[in-house]
Order: structure tokens, then sequence, then C-alpha cells
């Protein structure tokens, strides 16, 4: 059974499949390019994009604006399919890095990590970008759409429903995560009926997304039938050849074991979904890493207290070094046993079935 297309406004998505965003450096143009060519909307992170600028510690926002249009730019260069850009609302240059993927035409932008208020406030005349916000209850849907219909008139072009198996951090207290009301199919039902309201009320069809802990062609196919027009799943494309990580981060993926999938306590002060690592154990055992603020980054941050710096511990990573850091993940990245193209994972999570590896295939 092939996956319906949906329309978020007037923007058509061919394949209800999001590509997630996956911050310092490991969603960037190449694997979004890949995502958006099979149909499905690819996304770029915002989040430490101008990690490898040389100057991103003394000229952070420029070294990030500069990396951020690049990257757009080279994926649109890839594709025509649709492309956006996952923008945490906890970031300190949360507002530039908005302005500027809008200035670049992006499809949409995708805001969690706090509450975006702002955004469409920065939206100028003329713009066409969709406008979608990360929530994790049906409270928090309707508290934020409220919040935008009162200040700038705006109703969410559509939600992100993000539950507690996502990859990353996570909009749960750790005591929420095991709780039956927030298994992802009861937020996912909460959050469409407040998309019902918005319905009713301002006439708008408001697309609800499903996300965290999506795997398979099945529970995309559970999550349509209780009212979801598509998913968001960002831990499969890890473990593909597209994705903009060093293969020694797709590759821990792969050799992952679900014993080796941890919750753990970001300096963020949230907790958060990784895979254990040597850096990881060291920092569990006390040793920590003394710090002076590497960019300030993130406004939440309190460098003073933390054990570690968050950006360098992801940027380590991201080179496939897990001496000096961790990768996030999914719960279900132990599942992952061999890095595919693009093309055969899409082929998979919309058909069900298990595409021949790409050398295989007949040529058209």
């Amino acid at each position: 059974m092939s996956l319906p297309g949906f329309y978020i406004d007037d923007l058509h998505i061919p394949v209800p499949i999001i590509q997630g965003g996956m911050g310092v450096g490991i969603s960037l143009s190449g694997l979004a390019a890949a995502v958006a060519a099979q149909g499905g909307v690819g996304i770029i992170s915002a989040a430490m994009v101008g990690f490898k600028e040389p100057d991103v510690r003394t000229k952070h926002t420029e070294a990030n604006l500069r990396a951020l249009r690049r990257e757009i730019r080279r994926a649109r260069e890839l594709t025509t399919g649709v492309i956006g850009v996952n923008i945490l609302a906890s970031l300190t240059d949360f507002e530039a890095m908005a302005s500027c993927a809008m200035d670049e035409g992006v499809d949409l932008i995708i805001s969690g990590g706090g509450l975006p208020r702002t955004l469409p406030g920065l939206v100028k005349p003329g713009q066409k970008t969709k406008l979608i916000p990360v929530v994790s209850s049906g409270r928090a849907a309707e508290l934020l759409a409220r919040m935008w219909i009162t200040r700038y008139d705006r109703v969410p072009d559509a939600f992100v429903v993000e539950g507690p198996l996502a990859g990353g951090h996570l909009g749960f207290k750790r005591s929420a995560l095991d709780a039956p009301e927030s298994r992802l199919e009861v937020l996912v039902k909460d959050v469409v009926e407040v998309a019902k309201k918005l319905k009713e009320t301002h006439g708008r069809e408001v697309p609800v997304i499903a996300a965290g802990g999506i795997y398979t062609h099945q529970d995309i196919l559970d999550m349509l039938a209780i009212g979801a027009s598509g998913v968001q799943l960002g831990t499969r494309f890890v473990a593909t050849h597209e994705c903009d990580a060093d293969l020694r981060f797709k590759q821990a993926y792969v050799d992952s074991t679900q014993a080796d999938i941890q919750i753990i306590d970001s300096p963020l002060g949230l907790p958060g979904r990784a895979i254990v690592s040597p850096f990881l154990k060291n920092v569990s055992e006390g040793h920590t890493s003394p710090i002076s603020c590497y960019c300030k980054c993130m406004a939440s941050c309190g460098v003073e207290q933390a054990p570690y710096c968050i950006s360098l511990a992801l940027i380590s990573a991201q080179r496939g070094n897990f001496r000096a850091g961790f990768a996030f993940c999914g719960a279900n990245a132990w599942r992952v046993d061999k890095i595919v193209s693009v093309a055969e994972l899409m082929h998979e999570l919309t058909t069900g079935e298990t595409a021949p590896p790409a050398d295989e295939q007949p040529s058209s």
C-alpha cells in the first residue's frame, strides 16, 4: 500500500514523510536534497550549521547565517522538491536564522525546542514559507495557536507532534517518558482535535504530523489511520549514504544494541536520548570538561554549571570522534542494521517492501 500525499496550505507534499532536522551537521543539504528528490520533505537543521566556519567562535551568528544560506542554495541546486529548515526556538540566533531561511525562500520552517512565539512576526510581505511549530501535547498546540492568532493573526500551517520516543532533546520530564498519556498515538489524537477546532473557527486545514519512534511502513499507516496527515522521522535517515555525518557516526547506529540507547541529562537541563559512548561514560563517572562558553549558541545554556559543552560534543560526534562526543538517536536506533541509500529507504517506507540495492536495481 503506497502512501497518500497531502497539502500544507497550498504546498503539496507528494509523499507524507518529513525527514527530521538533526543538528550540528547531521542533516544538511546532502540529506535534505536526497529526501526531497524522492517526494518527501528534506530538512536542513540550523543548529550550529556554521560549525565548520573558521570564525564561528568569534562571529557566531554571521558564520551560521553564511552556512545556512549556502546549504539552502545547495539543496535548491540539487532538487526541485520540498526543502525546509528546522530552527530551535532556544537558539540565541533564532530570529536571525528564521529571517534568513524565509529570505532564501524555503518552503517551510519547523521550530521546536521551546515555543517559537515570535516566528510569525518575522514574515515579510510576499513571503510564503509555511510555519510549523513542534508541540508535545494538545494543550501546547492550543496555547501556541492562540498566541499566534492573538499577536499576529496567523494560524499555524501545520503541527509536528513529537512523542517521547524521539531522539535528541525531549519535551517531557523524565517521569513522563513512559506514562500512558505520553504515547504518540494519544498525543496525535489530542492535537488532531485542536486542528479540527482551528478549522471550525478559522476555516483552515491544519495538518498534524506525527513524530518520535516512527520506524516502519506500518507505523506510518497507523499514524495516518488516527488522523495524522504525515510523519516525521530522523533516526532511519542517519543510516543513509546521503546523510551528512561522518561514516563512523552512521556506523554507531548500526552497531548499537538496545542497551546502548539511554536517556541522559543534557547540559541544557533537558532529558535526551543518545547512544552510550566513551565520552558519556566519562561524564557519568563524574569526569567533566571545564569550559568557557564556546559560542553561546543556546539561550538556555548555563555554562557555569554545565559538565561539558554540548556543541563541542556534538561537533566531535559528527566527525566520528566518540571519545569527545556522542550521538543523539531515537528509541529504535538499535533496529538499524545497515546503511542504505535514501531511495532504498523511501521505497521501503512508502511501500513496506525492501528495495534491492541501487546497484542491483534495473536501469530505466
